[in-house]
């Protein structure tokens, strides 16, 4: 009894890693690379400076630069500077017609001297993070498949760990230089060297989008009045409508320390101003996300926005909210300092290492079956080129999506959108690529590419860089140099994997053959 069952989670570990694998691939690399989207995106504006200054004088810049070009607005947004993500971002609503939403208009300011900045036009790395969940797809579809395929990566990590009754003994086992054996060896150890780290991300991802998924006890109590749920969860906020008066807007610099005193060793991350220049003007002071690891969303203090009077501060969470914000906070990682987010990042790439290494296992027990005939059936044919796209053509793919941002002209129309449809290009001939060459030729010729262009990126960085002196040289910005040399680390990595691929193959027995045929020439 216990043999069958384990049995047939070995079968639901095999066919649900291999059905979503692919999937679930990109899905944990992209979330992997969007653990530093912030530094991701300050490369990918190279136009925007490193600065450190407070955040008082960013606030008093921003709210001059709003009250020059923002007049007639209905809200005001300030999202202030911080160490890894060093541009002062401020956006502004209009209002819209009745039933509409006003349209949004948001610039970038240099905190030191309140200049606007010309950043070029860039999804930066917001499109790794957008795409970890949202798949590039319209919502909620993408929210949708991804949510089923953590749905399926968690069935895949609970059989694995059934499947195998030896898995902390396997962790310590590896045979290089043994074929299937060295990549099964492999995929056991990365499973389980950050095995709660699997666990802990794919659970809490389950649990972020529980109301999407799961929603019954939400429309039993709101149906679908989402206003009545926005202004419960979210009661500082919910603050008086204009009223036609026009008034003198309060500075908001002393709001900031006010509001640092509701929070000890707090930071403000977002100023919200809401009917600037009316008497019934209101100033929300958010809480900086990246401040503790239970993310609380409605950490808020509430200003009047003529006199300065404190009239709201939110109150604490509900242990229900504060666990769901637990494990968001868990599956950001925003409150993870430099250290902690590289931890972060090794595990998430060792997670991508595990689903890959499993579709190699896949295939390569197959292909044994077939290995005299030399002919491979169409389904395992599509299996390797599948595997092959999705990657080395998805690494590729990213390295294209870099230089994309350095080489299009800043001045083109929708330059964002073409840097990611250079992404999907390249990923799409990737695979056609995969197609057409074999499978050993084809790994070795798209590591080989990935390789050249990431450990390019240093010099791409300096070539194209609009004042380079302006950067790391002048004024010490490590956020770039970490990039240039992550990328360039990431080069050497895969150019030593297509060497490794580019070496012949010799099968375990063939070896044994070759051996014992030396052996017999010497003794003759």
């Amino acid at each position: 009894m216990k043999e069958g069952f384990r049995q047939s989670m070995a079968w639901l570990h095999t066919w649900a890693g291999l059905v979503f694998g692919w999937l679930l691939l990109a899905i944990f690399l992209t979330g992997t690379l969007a653990y530093f989207k912030d530094e991701i995106s300050h490369w990918m504006q190279p136009e925007v400076p490193s600065r450190s200054v407070s955040n008082e004088t960013s606030v008093i810049l921003a709210q001059s630069y709003l009250q020059q070009h923002a007049q007639g607005a209905s809200r005001w947004f300030i999202n202030l500077p911080d160490a890894r993500e060093p541009g002062l971002s401020v956006m502004w609503q209009f209002p819209g017609k009745p039933g509409e939403r006003g349209a949004f208009t948001q610039k970038l300011l240099d905190p030191a001297t309140g200049a606007e900045l010309q950043a070029r036009d860039t999804r930066g790395g917001e499109f790794f993070y957008r795409f970890h969940f949202q798949l590039q797809m319209p919502h909620p579809w993408g929210r949708w498949l991804s949510t089923a395929a953590a749905m399926v990566m968690f069935v895949a990590l609970i059989s694995g760990i059934i499947t195998h009754k030896k898995i902390f003994k396997d962790f310590f086992t590896f045979r290089p230089r043994k074929g299937q054996r060295s990549w099964l060896d492999g995929h056991n150890a990365v499973g389980v060297l950050v095995l709660p780290f699997h666990l802990m991300i794919t659970y809490s991802s389950l649990v972020i989008f529980m109301a999407m998924v799961m929603p019954a006890s939400i429309l039993a109590t709101y149906g679908d009045d989402t206003q009545a749920l926005f202004n419960d969860a979210f009661a500082v906020t919910n603050n008086a409508p204009a009223v036609g008066r026009p008034a003198q807007l309060v500075q908001l610099e002393p709001l900031l320390e006010q509001a640092r005193e509701q929070w000890p060793g707090g930071r403000v991350g977002r100023i919200t101003v809401n009917n600037p220049g009316d008497a019934n003007a209101s100033v929300n002071v958010m809480r900086h996300g990246g401040d503790q690891v239970v993310r609380d969303f409605g950490s808020a203090v509430s200003f009047d926005g003529v006199s300065g009077k404190l009239l709201q501060v939110a109150p604490p969470q509900s242990s229900t909210i504060a666990i769901r914000g637990g494990f968001y906070g868990l599956h950001m990682g925003l409150f993870a300092g430099p250290l902690l987010r590289w931890l972060y990042f090794i595990c998430g790439l060792a997670a991508t290492a595990m689903i890959g290494t499993g579709l190699v296992i896949w295939l390569g027990k197959r292909q044994l079956k077939h290995a005299k005939s030399g002919v491979m059936p169409f389904e395992l044919r599509l299996v390797e080129v599948l595997n092959i796209a999705s990657m080395s053509g998805l690494v590729l793919a990213v390295a294209a999506f870099f230089w994309a941002n350095r080489l299009l002209p800043v001045s083109l129309a929708a330059r964002a959108d073409w840097e990611v449809n250079s992404f999907f290009i390249v990923w799409g001939l990737s695979l056609l690529h995969a197609a057409l060459r074999r499978g050993r030729k084809a790994w070795v010729e798209q590591l080989g590419l990935a390789a050249l262009l990431l450990a390019s990126v240093p010099l791409l960085d300096a070539l194209t860089m609009p004042d380079v002196l302006d950067g790391f040289l002048v004024h010490g910005d490590w956020v770039r140099a970490g990039f240039d040399l992550t990328c360039l680390a990431a080069g050497l990595f895969l150019a030593w994997g297509a060497w490794k691929m580019s070496r012949p193959v010799v099968h375990p027995a063939a070896a044994v053959r070759a051996r014992r045929a030396a052996l017999e020439t010497e003794v003759n």
